[in-house]
């Protein structure tokens, strides 16, 4: 197994010192290893008795090892060197993370804008063979996705059911359908784990290893993390990382994870939809912050921010206070973060295993797909901007004094969300507003893709604590994308899941700024040189 170390202060440590003990007592590490579905309470029994099979997956994804490296030399001897994901949330943030650490090429298609679609249809086509990863197969941004590879394969003059491998539930309707149709491959996932949790099955190996991943080392790494893991002892980490993230007093519910030299790629994109969605219900939770080691959140010293710094193995940390350091190789501290969730989730006194709130946004985006309303009147256009608010806009006529206006409605405890609908490889740059916002807010924010994020840190905003301040941003594509079979293109769906979320997130009493770029380009360009500006006059303000 690779090193793995933890080390924590001020408040995590406070937090090890109360809770270790009693978590080492009544045994909880063996008895989550035992799959014992009485740890989170009793409305939670029914759901953990089916959302357990996460403690085994290392050993019972052995036997998938074979087929899925078979397949992978069957493709490249037919010259399909190029793997795309269609997949969403856990079912393609782990097989990013896994492929990114290890090198190798995975085109991860978790998104409904046209342009970002049209791209991963338009390179390398003839080389391409696709995974469709969905639990259920009703996720609908997934079966778009299938839908418009399958026409362009035929199209081609590819034979398009051999270079579609399906990743399901067994008997789900994709694992039916699939293989009535005669897809390439159907591989089963363990339907006893939660997407979330479903790196280390089929849903993380199959891309990964068709990908080029070396999958048997990856499980056999976790298959010995979680024999350490499964040990009822104050030196057991997961449980250290559990008390960590769950166990401050107060609780200090913004958790920013650090990438600092850890070596894994994207690491922290994996674990904010494992934490987010797995704490964030009940009015309770803990929101993840995805941020570099320099990120303003870092040493803001703010009371209800934990930051935890992910670390080289042999790094010599020195660490401030309220921080915690980990390292460790990327499978072992998967299984160390999946433990530590479900750990989190007992003493927040939550189910780990539900998400009762991710489906408001679906359903409020369906229905905004089924009567097509005509948009919300914007309150103003300054330049490529189009601007919509709520009262809390006040006298607002430009885009910077719109945000401005947002940033002014946050609270001592609240937090800002940005969530982005539109091309995430093209546009990537956007991302570094993050850290100019965090500075002119002086509270911690979060950068979502949209509409990969609803099914992560989207579970958070609506069922966690109250205290969410929203900046969606959306952009008019180049040209629409019709989704075959079906009476919506992707324009449609995408705007529809925008304005779907948004909804629901008013519903739920929440400012929502929404920013719509008419031209993705000058649009980007004016939202970075306004966020710069009131970075640059709150910087000037405090000195």
């Amino acid at each position: 197994m690779s090193t793995l170390s933890f080390d924590a202060t001020g408040a995590a440590q406070q937090a090890l010192d109360q809770h270790l003990p009693a978590l080492v007592n009544d045994r909880i590490a063996t008895r989550i290893f035992a799959k014992d579905h009485t740890l989170w309470g009793p409305d939670a029994e029914s759901e953990s008795a089916i959302r357990l099979g996460w403690v085994e997956a290392a050993t019972v994804s052995q036997s998938l090892v074979k087929d899925i490296l078979e397949l992978r030399d069957a493709l490249r001897a037919e010259g399909v060197t190029r793997i795309v994901l269609c997949g969403m949330g856990g079912s393609s943030l782990a097989p990013e993370v896994i492929a990114g650490t290890a090198g190798v090429e995975l085109t991860v298609l978790d998104s409904t804008d046209p342009d970002q679609v049209r791209a991963a249809l338009e390179d390398r086509l003839a080389e391409t063979a696709i995974v469709v990863s969905s639990k259920s197969g009703s996720t609908l941004e997934t079966d778009s996705q299938r839908r418009i590879f399958e026409q362009a394969f035929t199209e081609a003059g590819l034979d398009a059911k051999s270079r579609i491998i399906i990743v399901t539930d067994p008997g789900s309707p994709l694992d039916k359908s699939s293989r009535e149709t005669g897809y390439r491959a159907v591989f089963n996932a363990d339907p006893n784990v939660g997407g979330r949790y479903s790196a280390l099955t089929a849903f993380g190996l199959v891309p990964s290893g068709l990908a080029g991943v070396d999958i048997q080392a990856f499980l056999d790494e976790a298959e010995e993390a979680a024999e350490v893991l499964n040990d009822d002892a104050p030196e057991n980490i997961g449980l250290a990382l559990g008390a960590a993230l769950g166990g401050t007093s107060p609780l200090r519910n913004k958790i920013v994870i650090a990438e600092d030299g850890s070596g894994i790629v994207g690491f922290a994109d994996w674990a904010e939809q494992l934490i987010a969605e797995s704490t964030g219900k009940l009015g309770t939770g803990i929101l993840p912050v995805v941020a570099g080691p320099n990120a303003p959140e870092v040493t803001s010293g703010a009371p209800d921010v934990l930051v935890v710094r992910l670390v080289a193995a042999d790094a010599d940390v020195e660490l401030g206070d309220n921080q915690v350091a980990i390292a460790g190789g990327l499978a072992t501290q998967m299984m160390v973060w999946e433990f530590a969730t479900a750990v989190a989730g007992r003493l927040l006194g939550i189910n780990p295993f539900d998400q009762p709130d991710v489906e408001a946004a679906k359903v409020a985006a369906r229905g905004l797909l089924d009567a097509q309303p005509e948009p919300t009147p914007a309150a103003f256009v300054d330049g490529a901007i189009e601007v919509r608010g709520g009262d809390w806009l006040g006298g607002a006529t430009t885009a910077a004094e719109a945000v401005k206006a947002l940033l002014g409605t946050l609270a001592a405890d609240s937090y800002l969300s940005v969530q982005a609908y539109f091309d995430r490889l093209a546009f990537s740059g956007l991302e570094g507003i993050r850290d100019e916002l965090a500075a002119a807010s002086g509270r911690p924010v979060t950068f979502g893709w949209g509409p990969r994020f609803l099914h992560s840190t989207g579970q958070f905003h609506k069922g966690g604590p109250a205290i969410g301040v929203f900046l969606q941003v959306t952009a008019a594509a180049a040209e629409d994308l019709a989704i075959p079979d079906r009476p919506f293109s992707f324009g449609e769906l995408i705007a529809a899941q925008a304005a779907g979320d948004a909804q629901v997130l008013g519903q739920h009493g929440r400012p929502v700024l929404r920013l719509h770029l008419t031209d993705r380009a000058a649009g980007v360009a004016q939202l970075q040189d306004l966020v710069a500006a009131l970075s640059t006059r709150a910087s000037a303000t405090e000195s």
